[in-house]
């Protein structure tokens, strides 16, 4: 709210099941782990002869900006100012200490010809793309090894006009694995800010490899139906800040990995010291998930304030055999959910193989996970924990959940297997080998 001319946040604290009231709070933030850099140096994309007409490719005029940029090397680095117009381009690569600033206006739009995306070697710990062997197309921002860097601006537009790959996709005509419209890998000190995300042909921004990550105050849009196309994908990374934006996608709004089956346990980097904070969406997917390629393992992260609407599945935990890896300390608090087919999934039996080359007996670890005051109305199903026989999950921590669904005896219970930890307050009642143990030392519930 606004309060003489000042922003209060305020917060809903639940006295579940008793009432809920409003109170003023401080914004809690993990943004200060990159530091906002002013860069003194600004060059224009009209100053390369950009042309924001909608029409003219605007390929070579952004990357000789961005040459210019990188030789150059102003102290304290250079800002490239992207001024209001359409300005399509092709895929084109960042450099350290820049900063791409998208005026109010401002729409950089992605050339749907297929031809000018260039194809790049799979990541190492994937082995080959995503979704088809060999190599893969080049995200439309794309960059390697980077330090220093940031996107932001006056809410200007990044537009993946991912319609032609979805059709692709679905015709099956792909011959390589779609591009993303930001990819940042082994890069260091990223800001992602006041950007509005459209219509990627894959995944939306997927920062890999990389440590010290803030993606904050952006909006994520694609079509429900569209195929693939996550909000943020923090992949075998650390330190990673996500935090008070919307995101409206087909697929998971956030998704954690760190790689696929028996290339991401050989490359062995894991995604840890995430938080995620404030967001708020919908997909007929996931609202905050991990995996399922968690072959690297995923460890200490931390979601909160979660506003889901209109959603697949609320909270999604995912991994499978072959996978190996870990999950482990994660902590989901404070989600509400509404229209919602499952509440929470933790499940062992999730997404594909990259090849027939994976271990079956490389079995996942999943422990220590807590979930707790989440708040659904209109849930479906209220979830299902379903570890895996010879590695049962472990340390499942329940507790201040209600999740309102279709009353009556008909409705579906959870569905629990190979699992223990314990619930406390939960409704409806979990299953009986979380239900029955929580008393237990297995399982200590915060409150």
């Amino acid at each position: 709210m606004i309060r003489n001319g000042v922003l209060v946040v305020v917060c809903l604290v639940t006295m579940w099941p008793y009432y809920m009231m409003m109170v003023e709070c401080d914004v809690v933030t993990c943004s200060g782990i990159v530091p906002m850099s002013i860069r003194n140096d600004v060059i224009s994309i009209a100053d390369f002869g950009g042309v924001g007409d909608g029409r003219t490719l605007n390929t070579k005029a952004f990357r000789e900006a961005i040459y210019r940029i990188e030789h150059l090397r102003r102290r304290g680095g250079t800002l490239l100012y992207i001024p209001p117009g359409d300005y399509v381009t092709g895929s084109f690569s960042l450099t350290s200490h820049m900063t791409l600033y998208l005026a109010k206006g401002a729409v950089i739009r992605a050339t749907q010809d297929t031809l000018n995306w260039p194809l790049i070697a799979p990541l190492p710990s994937y082995g080959r793309g995503r979704e088809l062997p060999g190599e893969r197309y080049m995200s439309l921002i794309h960059g390697d090894g980077l330090r220093d860097v940031i996107i932001t601006g006056e809410n200007g537009t990044i537009d993946g006009q991912g319609d032609v790959w979805w059709n692709m996709w679905r015709q099956r005509s792909l011959k390589f694995t779609r591009p993303n419209l930001i990819e940042l890998i082994n890069s260091h000190n990223i800001i992602i800010s006041n950007v509005i995300f459209k219509n990627s042909p894959f995944w939306n921004i997927h920062p890999v490899y990389c440590s010290n990550v803030v993606v904050r105050y952006v909006t994520i849009l694609a079509p429900a139906d569209s195929p693939n196309t996550d909000g943020v994908d923090p992949d075998s990374s650390s330190h990673v800040c996500i935090e008070d934006s919307y995101i409206a996608t087909g697929d998971d709004l956030v998704a954690v990995k760190s790689g696929w089956d028996e290339y991401g346990i050989k490359f062995g980097r894991k995604s840890s010291d995430i938080t995620i904070r404030r967001i708020t969406g919908s997909s007929p997917f996931a609202g905050i998930a991990i995996g399922s390629e968690t072959s690297g393992g995923v460890e200490n992260v931390l979601a909160e304030h979660i506003n889901l609407f209109n959603m697949g599945i609320g909270v999604h935990i995912k991994t499978n055999i072959g996978r190996g890896g870990f999950i482990k300390n994660i902590t989901l608090s404070n989600i509400y959910m509404e229209n919602t087919r499952k509440g929470i999934k933790i499940a062992g039996d999730v997404g594909d193989h990259p090849d027939d080359k994976f271990d079956p007996s490389a079995l996942p670890v999943v422990k220590d996970v807590t979930i707790r005051d989440v708040w659904g109305l209109n849930v479906q199903q209220p979830g299902s924990i379903q570890g895996l026989k010879n590695s049962p999950f472990t340390g499942i921590c329940l507790s201040n959940i209600n999740l309102h669904g279709v009353a009556g005896p008909g409705r579906p219970p959870w569905k629990c297997s190979d699992v223990s930890g314990g619930a406390l307050q939960v409704k409806p009642s979990p299953c009986s080998e979380l239900a029955t143990t929580y008393g237990t030392s297995s399982c200590s519930i915060p409150f």
